[in-house]
């Protein structure tokens, strides 16, 4: 079902941004182009194969924010009915019964949790609307209702992690103005943390120890990413004098702390993306393969998943025979999910490399780069996308909506569908490693 409705709604995006109406020239887009366009929409992706602003026009950029809405909202209530499911709790005063243990929910409470994603979204997506309306109005003398378009636009593409920007350089004539950067990479950082856990936090943030295992990893890794990909984005690009170089003490800061945001799944860069080291290059594929938090508009393997993989390692390194978090212990099939999700994700990301340098003229980096992204639902890129043949997009459309589906519907398959087996089977020790 999520995957037919996601389809559907590609599609659906697929014929509008396919009529005349929707180009400057006033004649119609490639079909090849509009799918590309609708997917990397609906995924929340970013990646373009045309220049937003000057191909489509206002009719086409008013369907580009709407398939972004739409496939935002749709991941968000998505994920977080699915985590109710699993976890068999809605909100504060949600109790067991029998419906929750046949894996169903209550019509009341499905309504509750809708009405309050919906507003939860609506909410940010307009704050930080207003935050950057006011900025365009008095710090570039765009007029108020020019200002108010982009700072919708650009809020709604931020908030569910689309990456999509009206300017061909995405924000990187913006890269030392904090009233752009810092909403845009906050409105991320939000929209990537998820409902459940954004919910959790206004509730108990006084109160850590009361946090749940989803709150406290997605919490926890969130500031380690994002802490450690600002220092090392700052050591490796501080002297590159294509990106952080020219820029003063403060902008290089704002710069390295945007560029550790936007991997998370935002898609938006401040800097010359193809002209970063390629150790940045590796970095940034390191943090779009991990993503942002469960039940968010961000893509990625998710923190969570990757969260738990550490925690086991570290158990297993020191001899514990379960995995601990905090006061809470983490269930074996919640493991062998991460595992699966993750080995998955690997195998797919190091297969769709391979092809497409068979059917791509570019470099082994900027193909994985350009991979991971479409794979992360990220949309960040070295520059190749458009120069990629007829057959990567294809491909890269391809990955896109497996990369934004298949995480949530493979984990949710595993979470819900267990079986019981009657017997046990004789154990053997075998070597590992």
């Amino acid at each position: 079902m999520i995957s037919v409705g996601f389809g559907t709604a590609v599609l659906i995006g697929t014929l509008l941004l396919g009529l005349p109406l929707a180009t400057t020239e006033g004649d119609s887009s490639h079909w090849l182009t509009a799918l590309f366009t609708a997917t990397s929409a609906v995924c929340v992706t970013g990646l373009i194969v045309v220049d937003t602003e000057t191909h489509w026009s206002v009719f086409g950029e008013v369907v580009i924010v709407f398939l972004i809405q739409v496939g935002g909202l749709g991941i968000m209530t998505l994920a977080t009915l699915i985590i109710v499911m699993i976890s068999g709790r809605i909100g504060l005063r949600a109790r067991l019964s029998a419906q929750l243990e046949t894996k169903s929910v209550v019509a009341a409470d499905l309504r509750r949790v809708l009405r309050k994603v919906v507003m939860f979204s609506i909410v940010c997506e307009a704050a930080v609307a207003v935050v950057l309306t006011v900025r365009f109005v008095t710090g570039y003398g765009e007029p108020l209702g020019r200002a108010a378009y982009l700072g919708l636009f650009h809020s709604v593409s931020a908030f569910n992690n689309a990456g999509f920007a009206l300017w061909p350089d995405s924000l990187m004539r913006f890269v030392a103005d904090p009233w752009i950067c810092l909403p845009v990479a906050l409105a991320v950082v939000v929209g990537g943390l998820g409902y459940p856990v954004v919910f959790e936090l206004l509730r108990t943030w006084r109160h850590p120890g009361r946090w749940s295992i989803l709150t406290r990893v997605t919490v926890g890794l969130s500031v380690v990413l994002l802490g450690g990909g600002t220092l090392t984005f700052l050591a490796i690009e501080w002297h590159n004098p294509a990106t952080m170089g020219p820029l003063d003490d403060s902008g290089k800061l704002l710069a390295a702390f945007f560029a550790a945001v936007m991997p998370r799944s935002g898609g938006f860069n401040s800097i010359d993306i193809g002209q970063m080291n390629p150790s940045s290059w590796l970095l940034t594929d390191v943090l779009m393969f991990i993503g942002g938090g469960s039940a968010g508009t961000a893509g990625g393997i998710k923190v969570t998943t990757f969260g738990f993989l550490v925690f086991a390692i570290w158990s297993e390194l020191r001899g514990e025979h379960q995995v601990n978090i905090g006061h809470r212990r983490l269930p074996s099939t919640t493991q062998r999910q991460a595992l699966s999700i993750s080995l998955i994700g690997a195998i797919l990301v190091t297969f769709s490399t391979w092809l497409m340098l068979m059917i791509s003229p570019h470099s082994l980096d900027q193909v994985l780069f350009e991979v991971i992204s479409a794979f992360s639902t990220n949309g960040l890129s070295t520059g190749i996308t458009a120069d990629t043949t007829l057959a990567g997009h294809v491909l890269l459309s391809v990955l896109m909506f497996v990369g934004r589906i298949g995480p949530l519907t493979l984990g949710s398959a595993l979470a819900l569908k267990q079986r019981t087996r009657r017997y046990e089977l004789p154990e053997e020790k075998v070597i590992v490693g």
